[in-house]
């Protein structure tokens, strides 16, 4: 990979490790590589693994387009965002997450589809 793809990796990587407020430390721990590792990723000086990115990219929520600069909006980022803390949680915490969401989800699709009515009315 061209040098220049790699540095743009890096910076890829950065600006979501700190978009979820994580340390090099933090990232590398929850992604089960060193510290070093990370820091050179970051820094352009490696071009890393499938075995070694995946579950970085994992962790953080990135998805191909944004490794690939396909520009995706921002509520695919947030999206993207979230579902990397998911899957740094365990299953008894994914499914507490999991029941959450769906809960809170019927909650608001039931008072929009109240505010739908009364618009219609």
């Amino acid at each position: 990979m061209p040098v220049d793809k790699i540095k743009y990796l890096g910076a890829c990587i950065r600006t979501a490790r700190k978009h979820c407020g994580l340390t090099q430390q933090e990232l590398a721990d929850q992604s089960g590589v060193s510290v070093k590792t990370i820091r050179n990723i970051e820094t352009g000086k490696m071009n890393p693994s499938y075995e070694i990115l995946f579950p970085i990219i994992n962790r953080l929520g990135l998805s191909t387009s944004d490794l690939f600069n396909l520009s995706p909006d921002e509520q695919e980022e947030e999206i993207q965002r979230f579902i990397g803390k998911f899957r740094a949680c365990n299953r008894t915490n994914q499914l507490i997450l999991l029941g959450t969401l769906d809960y809170l989800a019927e909650q608001l699709l039931a008072v929009q589809n109240k505010s739908n009515l009364k618009r219609l009315e």
